[in-house]
């Protein structure tokens, strides 16, 4: 039995109808560029994240460039973040001529190290950005006590959805950082038919000017305060995610329910260690990572039953080529280089059937002899 690992056309073909309902109606209006439905998703996305202001644009991405241009980032300013995850994260850092300064991650959680970040500001560090792995909040509260006086960007491309609690207190992915970015790129736990992107957070000020930053630096058209970036949220896009999105909660459950399926099928191995969890979080299991022995070779095991897994990720940002300016060299941050060695992802979305997931499972025993 062939098992993805992810299935689009399975998630889309419960919600056709709403979704296409939705496009429809921005089409006979002809409406294309934010507009009417760009603003109700951007106030649906302000409320789950318990957030005062959510502004869209064009993709993940952006929304992190966009963050980094409200706090004027510039050439020779500092911003530390995970060499741990996507490349987007350190090549927006880059792209807004900042010096990316790398920070180690926490083992368990894959996220970085609160101290790891504290003791890597410099008198330069004009930033600190955690990034939410694989679903669950990076310890954003720890980071913000640790270092209370810079901005927290919250690369929460993996998050939306998942919470935090804090002093008793239930808080959710964006929340409390000074700018948190979400990404609707198709695979996410909330997806669009294309790119698409969001930035929330609680100060009128920082809202007002990522408004005008996405629409080339003017709130008025033909006049601008300053040199922006064309990287409006389609309205078309807004629609998919509108219809979407009232499914989101039920679909991270789905997801926990499968995660919690294969923890208790791989608790017991030695070759196998299951994703942890800091307790004070609730995962939307954007990726069901495990760290494993013989990674490669079980790979391809898995390659040739037809199941579905990748590597997030191969490569750690430091010791990208395209970053070798930094002057990092292999052995900087061991637990990111050792991670990047032991990690698998295998399929964890929604409409897995149990049948699948036992398929994926005798496949991963099958390999290691149990």
């Amino acid at each position: 039995m062939a098992v993805p690992l992810l299935d689009l056309r399975a998630q889309h073909a419960g919600i056709r109808d709403e979704v296409v309902g939705e496009m429809m109606r921005v089409v006979d209006d002809q409406a294309f560029i934010l507009g009417a439905p760009v603003e109700r998703l951007e106030n649906a996305i302000a409320e789950l994240s318990q957030t005062r202001f959510a502004i869209g644009c064009a993709n993940g991405t952006d929304a992190i460039l966009l963050a980094l241009r409200a706090f004027d980032v510039k050439a020779g300013d500092e911003v530390v973040t995970s060499p741990f995850t996507f490349f987007a994260t350190a090549g927006a850092i880059h792209n807004v001529g900042a010096r990316p300064v790398f920070a180690d991650i926490d083992p368990d959680t894959f996220n970085i190290l609160p101290q790891a970040a504290a003791a890597a500001v410099t008198a330069k560090t004009i930033a600190v950005m955690p990034v939410d792995l694989f679903g669950q909040i990076a310890a954003v509260d720890t980071i913000r006590a640790a270092i209370p006086d810079l901005p927290i960007i919250e690369d929460a491309a993996q998050t939306i959805g998942a919470s935090r609690t804090i002093g008793g207190k239930k808080t959710m992915a964006g929340e409390t950082a000074t700018i948190g970015t979400f990404s609707f790129f198709p695979s996410k736990n909330l997806g669009g038919y294309g790119d698409g992107g969001m930035m929330v957070t609680q100060d009128e000020g920082i809202a007002t000017r990522l408004r005008r930053l996405r629409v080339h630096g003017g709130m008025k058209t033909y006049y601008h305060e300053e040199v922006g970036y064309n990287s409006r949220l389609d309205a078309l896009q807004a629609a998919v995610l509108l219809a979407k999105l009232p499914h989101l909660e039920s679909w991270s459950a789905a997801r926990r329910k499968n995660a919690e399926y294969y923890n208790a099928a791989f608790a017991d191995s030695s070759d196998v260690r299951i994703p942890f969890i800091d307790p004070a979080n609730v995962s939307i299991y954007n990726q069901y990572t495990l760290r494993v022995t013989r990674r490669d070779e079980l790979q391809q095991h898995l390659k040739s039953r037809g199941i579905g897994n990748s590597v997030y990720y191969p490569l750690p940002l430091h010791l990208q080529p395209c970053f070798a300016y930094l002057g990092y060299s292999e052995g900087a941050f061991p637990e990111s280089e050792k991670a990047a060695l032991e990690v698998l992802s295998l399929p964890v979305y929604p409409e897995l059937q149990q049948s699948q997931l036992d398929e994926v499972i005798e496949a991963v025993k099958e390999f290691y002899g149990n």
